[in-house]
């Protein structure tokens, strides 16, 4: 199963332009400060655009896993060199906290939205994030103009509230009682569409209180079927930590970042316990028969549920192929906070941004490289009468969309 990584680490592979620009600040900011960096650069640099990179200690990395399994790396010699260079760098982590590890297998939630069920990972992912703006805005007549200051507007603010209960209530479930059934019923969605003022920006957002009764690739794979698989892996912020356990190949991930230190938070940092995580694929089935709607996900950090509902707007709302969807510009709330400035990606009229900053949002324009912060995203629909697929892939990373 690893033999076409293992192949691909020793042989090496072109390096895609985007790619090599974000590999270059992962160098200069993570890699040349952190132990063992320079095993993921070439003569203490990034790959250049086409130069070819060889990952010769990650293929015996790769080897070793493919022939000892999963103990090999948790119990065995790389586990010992993970522990190693994390408490030379004054942290915590021991062999027996990798040998504890276990996965589990989780429920997707899910909201319906304009006949078809959205589906996204629970807490204590954030993709609750993206089926509560989805049901807030569900509560209006969206405006026609896809890119009008109105419905940017009003995507914005239900995403400002969505994420005000996000970065409230997502939390290892473990740990903490997620209200999720409450924070997607309907009548809390309408309760919460209310606080928008459809002319002026609301700023100070704070979560609500439902009443009872969670660096990245992206793939999506599609079958003639209709059986589909959505999927995401990170390490978060570009190289993690930057950190490289000697000989490994590999840089360790960073995904504590997300806890909050605040002891009375429901995410507050704990022995065992799972931070807020950002990554969340998705998928979508038609609710008249069950079938397979699309298969889809947005890297990129909090801009993953904002890229979601974007595309989900632009599919369901506007009709567009995933393409299409894709290509279309976005905006971004910075770092996923109720409050936040809000990005605007270049191709939307300068009059919009105007009138956007005089209804009372912070803005500022984003274009070139710098796009990627909108999100990278990939897009399967499948026609439920012929089988027919149609793939796109964001014109904001070195991604593609292939048929065979």
């Amino acid at each position: 199963m690893l033999a076409p990584a293992i192949r691909l680490a020793e042989e090496g592979f072109p390096v895609a332009p985007l790619t090599a620009y974000y590999w270059q600040r992962g160098a200069e900011q993570q890699l040349r400060h952190a132990p063992n960096g320079h095993e993921l650069m070439i003569d203490g640099r990034a790959p250049r655009p086409g130069e070819i990179f060889r990952n010769p200690t990650l293929a015996r990395t790769l080897r070793i896993i493919a022939e000892g399994g999963k103990d090999a790396f948790y119990r065995g010699e790389i586990g010992e060199k993970i522990a190693a260079v994390v408490q030379q760098m004054g942290g915590l982590m021991t062999q027996e906290d990798l040998a504890g590890h276990t996965s589990t297998w989780e429920q997707p939630i899910s909201t319906v939205y304009r006949g078809v069920r959205i589906y996204e990972c629970p807490p204590n992912g954030q993709g609750i994030t993206a089926l509560l703006a989805l049901n807030i805005l569900s509560q209006f007549d969206l405006p026609a103009d896809p890119l009008s200051a109105e419905r940017l507007h009003l995507i914005i603010e239900a995403l400002r509230l969505a994420f005000a209960d996000s970065r409230w209530y997502v939390a290892d479930p473990a740990f903490e009682q997620v209200p999720v059934e409450e924070l997607l019923s309907m009548a809390y969605a309408g309760e919460r569409a209310r606080l928008i003022d459809p002319q002026r920006a609301t700023l100070d957002q704070r979560h609500g209180a439902p009443v009872a009764g969670s660096d990245t690739v992206y793939l999506s794979v599609v079958d003639g079927y209709g059986n589909a698989c959505s999927f995401i892996n990170s390490n978060y912020m570009g190289f993690g930590t930057g950190i490289v356990p000697e000989g490994t190949g590999f840089s360790l991930q960073n995904r504590g970042h997300n806890f909050s230190l605040n002891p009375e938070h429901p995410n507050a940092l704990a022995p065992g316990k799972r931070p807020y995580h950002t990554i969340i694929p998705a998928m979508a089935t038609r609710e008249t028969d069950g079938s397979l709607y699309a298969s889809f996900g947005v890297m990129g950090g909090f801009m993953q549920p904002q890229g979601h509902v974007q595309v989900v707007l632009a599919l369901l709302n506007d009709g567009l192929d995933p393409q299409a969807a894709l290509d279309r510009p976005r905006v971004c709330i910075g770092s996923g906070t109720a409050g936040g400035s809000v990005s605007v990606e270049a191709g939307i009229s300068p009059d919009v941004v105007a009138r956007l900053a005089a209804m009372g949002h912070p803005v500022e324009m984003v274009s070139g490289y710098e796009r990627a912060l909108f999100g990278r995203g990939q897009i399967i629909t499948r026609d439920p009468q012929t089988g027919v697929l149609c793939g796109g892939s964001d014109p904001r990373a070195d991604g593609c969309a292939l048929g065979y």
